[in-house]
């Protein structure tokens, strides 16, 4: 075959500028939340003053762990974030216990916690998306069995799409991604502006008394934190596309630095919206603070806040997919997960047997139900992944001293945000111990007695030779020309 009929080389391109970066991170950091429930760090901190301070320093301390991510996306031009951090950093330490981490980091992101958290979140889409139509479409009336049903069907059509989408280009991502993350923030911006306007016309009551009725009590403050940093998640999304961002030593750090301020700002001045409508305890007992600013301040378009919420949650799930599909590539790459996985589709330059994975377990998770607490046990391990990162930043910055760094974080930062870490992966087991923790490590365990076999020892079974055969038939992909060593 002569060089000019060789078939073109198959790999993850580059098509993600400085704007499509920064709205990944907006799509994976604003999800429901900041509509449904900004309600813990309130009641821990007890006052509208101090609230407002702990969002704002939440806020500040995600900036000082997305930087440290920075640093590391630059160093290590590889997808797969924190994943890919851990596995150059320690994989030559020790050849059982030196890949281990960055494989149970793979384990718990790809078959429980990202897929259970796209399974909640689709389905808080569903559930939103028709709560406009309700009164439209005669649903009061429907018994609460069928409502489920039909708020399930709907959440497994939404997972079709964003699926189907993952599957189809990241060009088509990127567009959808777009759109979406500006009519979210826009969304934010109806709240702060209906905020603005009560402010205006003298509704300050519930702003008065300031710092009045603030906790001192360490416990309460360290739990305001906890619930004020857990709303700021995601601010690692952009460093799990790495390889797929323009000039990523570039536009990584960039698209951080403007990004996570702005959805700062955005936490904050939704939440002194909030405050402005909303007496404390109506607050705190409520369960959709969005939604009650809504009906008090908005009038005939309060059905902008579902909406929004509808809109949050779909480009939330949809990146969250794309991102955990990029980490699944990596450890396939690494010999960690099934070879296929890093398989990339011959036209359309996707993973497509890891996405049409990620979107099999989701809808595992839809069909099996009462998966939030799935997501609680999960949940408190990601910061322990942040912490390990950290200190992997730390060993490279020990380890391969000469290395080109076009970001370098003072060193500072990456100390506050492991300490960061650690206090919020121990917090959660402290302030409520439960079995739930001890599931936990038990999915741990289950990891290791994987990787023992499989991936130290490469025990390979006879039938995965047909099971890749059958992949690359049925998909279309090839090896991936773009693997790192």
């Amino acid at each position: 075959m002569t060089a000019a009929a060789e078939p073109k080389a198959a790999g993850l391109k580059r098509e993600m500028g400085l704007m499509s970066a920064i709205n990944v991170i907006i799509s994976v950091m604003i999800g429901s939340g900041i509509f449904v429930s900004p309600t813990a760090a309130l009641r821990y901190s007890g006052s509208v003053g101090f609230c407002l301070v702990v969002w704002t320093v939440c806020g500040g301390i995600s900036l000082l762990g997305a930087l440290c991510f920075a640093e590391l996306g630059t160093v290590v031009p590889r997808s797969g974030a924190e994943y890919a951090y851990l596995i150059e950093a320690f994989k030559k330490s020790h050849s059982f216990w030196g890949p281990l981490p960055s494989f149970i980091c793979a384990w718990v992101y790809v078959m429980i916690l990202r897929p259970a958290e796209i399974a909640v979140i689709i389905l808080t889409f569903a559930e939103y998306s028709i709560l406009p139509l309700r009164h439209l479409l005669g649903l009061e009336h429907l018994p609460a069995d069928d409502l489920h049903l039909l708020v399930k069907l709907i959440g497994i059509l939404g997972l079709g799409v964003i699926t189907y989408i993952n599957l189809s280009s990241v060009k088509l991502y990127v567009t959808i991604n777009n759109v979406f993350g500006f009519c979210k923030v826009f969304a934010c911006l109806v709240v702060i502006f209906g905020g603005i306007y009560q402010l205006a016309i003298g509704n300050t009551e519930n702003l008065a008394g300031g710092f009045s009725g603030t906790n001192t009590n360490p416990g309460y403050i360290a739990l305001a934190f906890y619930n004020g940093l857990w709303a700021y998640d995601g601010w690692s999304s952009v460093t799990t596309i790495t390889e797929e961002i323009k000039k990523p030593e570039v536009n990584i750090p960039r698209s951080i630095m403007i990004a996570v301020p702005i959805i700062t700002g955005l936490y904050v001045f939704m939440n002194l919206a909030y405050m402005t409508v909303l007496p404390m305890g109506e607050m705190i007992d409520s369960e959709a603070v969005g939604i009650d600013f809504g009906d008090r301040a908005l009038g005939s378009f309060a059905f902008l806040i579902p909406l929004g919420v509808a809109l949050a949650t779909f480009g939330c799930a949809l990146s969250i997919q794309f991102g955990v599909t990029r980490l699944c590539y990596v450890a396939s790459q690494e010999g960690q997960m099934l070879e296929p996985l890093s398989y990339i589709h011959v036209r359309r330059a996707t993973p497509a047997p890891a996405v049409a994975m990620q979107g099999a377990l989701a809808l595992a998770f839809i069909l099996v139900g009462n998966i939030e607490t799935l997501i609680e046990f999960a949940s408190f391990l990601i910061w322990f992944f942040y912490g390990a990162a950290v200190v992997a930043l730390l060993a490279l910055r020990r380890t391969q001293p000469n290395v080109h760094r076009p970001y370098k974080v003072p060193l500072i930062v990456p100390y506050i945000t492991l300490a960061v870490s650690v206090f919020l992966s121990i917090v959660p087991v402290i302030s409520d111990p439960s079995p739930k923790y001890l599931f936990a490590v038990a999915f741990i365990l289950s990891g290791v007695l994987v990787y023992t076999p499989f991936v130290y020892y490469k025990v390979r079974p006879r039938w995965i030779n047909k099971l890749t055969f059958l992949i690359q038939v049925l998909f279309e992909v090839v090896p991936s020309s773009n693997k790192l060593d």
